[in-house]
């Protein structure tokens, strides 16, 4: 069923202007729930940095998940329950589930960890909606999206789901076919069928540089878009809760920026290109949750000033708690900061070009997003 729509007229602005500012408890005892691995009345998460706790605990009170370095090697909180069956999930950036209580047993863990984390309500659904353009109603605005799912989509094999958004004059249907590139920034042909990807289409907008489709988010109207397309997701596709991303360039990076702060507790990492924010739009409400960050953007870019891009760069440096140094990461000259919070890493990759996606973006995008 993966959905790659024809190119059609290739718009050549995908530009933006900086001018425009931007688990459930059992019958037995708590999961745990919170950053810096807050306890549950009864057994909580143990972690330093938790977050969420264990997911869902089928009956008895196990202690929730541990975070990454979780505790005592990962062990439930003190008391635990009197014997839960078992932790579906660790908590998000978890490294293995907490052992639970007395004779509590945990999977391993969540979303900083190798295994997979909850999976959607639509995980099972037989007969999920044929994938392609679809349409939905948001507050009373008719809203387009792209959806392409793998061909041998399993409804019983939680999925990943990454958003990519499209520039300024973009259409979601360039997106989905790629520019030539791939579908979805080329990130679909790397997925081998592990991806479920959406393409959403911007509503009219204009600034300094032009209009045509774009992120504006006027009264928070493209927030409330995402929300509405990840509940449909969901509902109707398995999707893996744990690991929802985030991409795009120019206005569809400051989108990346804009949803990674509005929707943190939701999206597991963003890689914003050539983008601003995160509060470009919308206001200045405080983020949500945390977000691990892939950014890049090009020292002579003119149309979103670099120094917009560095700004990006400390604004989510300084929300992860990462010191100012930095080390190597890759193989194109980009850096991850040091001492980030565990599993929300921070990295930058400034290249020698303008308003463009650098050519090593989806290489480098896509091998970010695999380490969750």
């Amino acid at each position: 069923m993966g959905t790659t729509r024809a190119l059609g007229t290739r718009i050549a602005v995908l530009l933006l202007a900086c001018a425009l500012g931007c688990g459930s408890d059992s019958d037995g005892g708590n999961a745990g729930a919170g950053n810096a691995g807050t306890t549950g009345a009864v057994g909580g998460a143990a972690g330093a940095t938790g977050g969420s706790g264990g997911m869902m605990v089928t009956s008895g009170g196990a202690g929730g998940a541990a975070g990454m370095a979780g505790g005592s090697g990962g062990s439930g909180g003190a008391p635990g329950g009197t014997g839960g069956t078992m932790v579906i999930s660790g908590g998000a950036g978890g490294m293995t589930g907490g052992a639970g209580g007395s004779g509590g047993m945990a999977t391993t863990g969540g979303t900083g960890g190798g295994a997979s984390g909850m999976g959607s309500m639509g995980c099972g659904n037989a007969s999920p909606p044929a994938d392609g353009m679809q349409t939905m109603d948001v507050d009373g605005t008719e809203r387009e999206f792209i959806v392409a799912v793998p061909d041998d989509y399993d409804p019983n094999t939680k999925y990943k789901l990454v958003f990519a958004w499209h520039g300024l004059g973009g259409m979601a249907s360039q997106i989905a076919s790629g520019f030539g590139r791939g579908g979805y920034y080329g990130l679909e042909s790397r997925a081998m069928g592990s991806t479920i990807f959406v393409a959403g289409q911007g509503l009219p907008t204009s600034n300094s540089v032009g209009s045509g489709p774009g992120w504006d988010n006027m009264g928070g109207r493209d927030v409330a878009f995402t929300a509405a397309m990840l509940e449909w997701l969901r509902t109707n596709y398995c999707i893996d809760n744990d690991r929802i991303f985030s991409v795009g360039m120019s206005y569809g990076g400051i989108m990346s920026n804009t949803v990674g702060c509005a929707l943190g507790d939701d999206f597991r990492a963003i890689a914003p290109m050539a983008g601003m924010g995160p509060r470009a739009f919308g206001g200045g409400s405080p983020c949500t949750g945390q977000v691990a960050v892939w950014i890049t953007h090009g020292n002579t870019d003119t149309v979103v000033q670099y120094s917009s891009g560095e700004a990006s760069r400390d604004y989510w440096a300084g929300a992860n708690n990462c010191e100012t140094t930095t080390m190597p990461a890759g193989d194109n000259g980009c850096v991850a900061y040091d001492g980030c919070d565990d599993g929300h890493p921070v990295v930058w990759c400034e290249f020698d070009g303008g308003h463009t996606v650098p050519t090593f973006a989806s290489e480098e995008v896509w091998a970010f997003f695999s380490q969750f």
